[in-house]
Order: structure tokens, then sequence, then C-alpha cells
């Protein structure tokens, strides 16, 4: 693990145990991972391993108490995930590539089991190097695509351990909802 990688994921310790609103520590988490986006081997070769089909979703780290992860979320070229949640905040930092993110707003008080309207909201397009925060756990619908001819590497940090929380995926018709977990590679 490099150093910058290191250094962030003590800083990144101290954010999440000093607490706060999601709204204060996706600031304070989005404002610590930028500047390490230009490090050169800020993921190891095997963090930025493409799957034959389908999105890499690689731990780099993984507090021992769940509070948060670090994931090397890979996407090729004409990759896109599901319309999914996450159940938690979360802060991605682009690390190569582009990523395109559609964000979605589902009809409120529906049972996730039901049909409900789903709105499309505006897209973001997200280059390297540059932070967004993607969600908090009350407002949090998106799927992302690889937006270049070359790979997406993003880094995602988040509120808990993404690779083992329940979560959902979207039907964007109904509405209706899946529960997944989406577990590492």
């Amino acid at each position: 693990m490099s150093k910058a990688m290191q250094h962030f994921i003590e800083a990144l310790e101290k954010i999440v145990t000093q607490g706060g609103t999601e709204v204060e520590v996706t600031a304070k988490v989005a404002d610590l991972l930028e500047p390490i986006l230009g490090e050169p081997d800020l993921l190891t070769p095997e963090q930025m391993v493409m799957k034959d089909r389908g999105y890499a979703m690689h731990p780099v780290h993984v507090a021992a108490d769940d509070s948060f992860s670090i994931a090397a979320m890979i996407l090729d070229t004409g990759q896109i995930t599901p319309i999914h949640d996450h159940g938690t905040w979360g802060v991605i930092g682009i690390y190569k590539g582009a990523e395109h993110e559609e964000r979605f707003l589902r009809e409120e008080n529906v049972p996730l089991d039901q049909s409900a309207s789903v709105q499309i909201l505006p897209s973001n397009d997200v280059t390297a190097g540059h932070v967004h925060i993607c969600c908090t756990s009350d407002k949090d619908i998106h799927r992302v695509s690889c937006r270049t001819d070359e790979p997406c590497v993003g880094i995602h940090v988040y509120g808990a351990n993404i690779g083992m929380i329940k979560r959902h995926s979207f039907n964007l018709e109904t509405g209706m909802a899946k529960t997944f977990v989406s577990g590492w590679d």
C-alpha cells in the first residue's frame, strides 16, 4: 500500500471517529480524497484488475468495525452498473478515466416491493482528479458507467462495509426494488 493511501486511511479514520452529520463527514472526506488522486502508485496493480464480465469492486481498506470502507471500482468501456442504492454515505474520486453518473428519485413512502414512479434527475460526469459526493443514506439512487474509451478507475469511500451491507437494485419502469449484497472481488 502506498504511503499516500496509508495517510488517507489514518486521516479518514479520524474523520469517521469524530462523526458529525453526513453532509459534514462527506465534505471532509471529499477534501481529503481529492489531493491524493494524482499519486501514481495510489492503488496496487491487483486493485486495478478488470473482470471479464461486469465491473470490479476491489477492497482497498475496510475498517475493523465496518464503520467505513474504501473500494477501487473498475469499469471497462461500455460497462454500466444496475440502478442501485448504498444505504450509507459515499464519496467517489476518479483516479483514471471518467465516470458518468445517472441519478434517480423514487416516489417516497412507497414500499420497495411495490410499484412506484421513478424520476430521472440530471446526470453528472466526473473526470480523473475530481471528487463528488455520490450519496447519503436518505437520497441515494444512481447508476454509473465508463465515460471514456479507457477503463474508469474510481476510489469509492463509504460509511460502512459496502461489500457486506444489504442494498437495493431498482427497475426503472416499475420502481420496484430487489435486495442484494454486492460482496467484494
